[in-house]
């Protein structure tokens, strides 16, 4: 069972961190570069709105 958790805890954080992602809004970045762009830009928008 250790084996696994660390074989998927690997697998996690190549797929978050390292790989580029294919998708129509990461434009090439990682998904962990796609979400801390998208939260700031949706905090930017956020507060505009106050």
């Amino acid at each position: 069972l250790d084996a696994l958790q660390s074989d998927l805890d690997e697998w996690l954080a190549h797929y978050n961190n390292e790989r580029t992602h294919q998708g129509k809004m990461c434009c090439g970045r990682t998904p962990v570069e796609t979400l801390l762009d998208g939260k700031r830009i949706w905090a930017e928008k956020n507060l505009s709105q106050m």
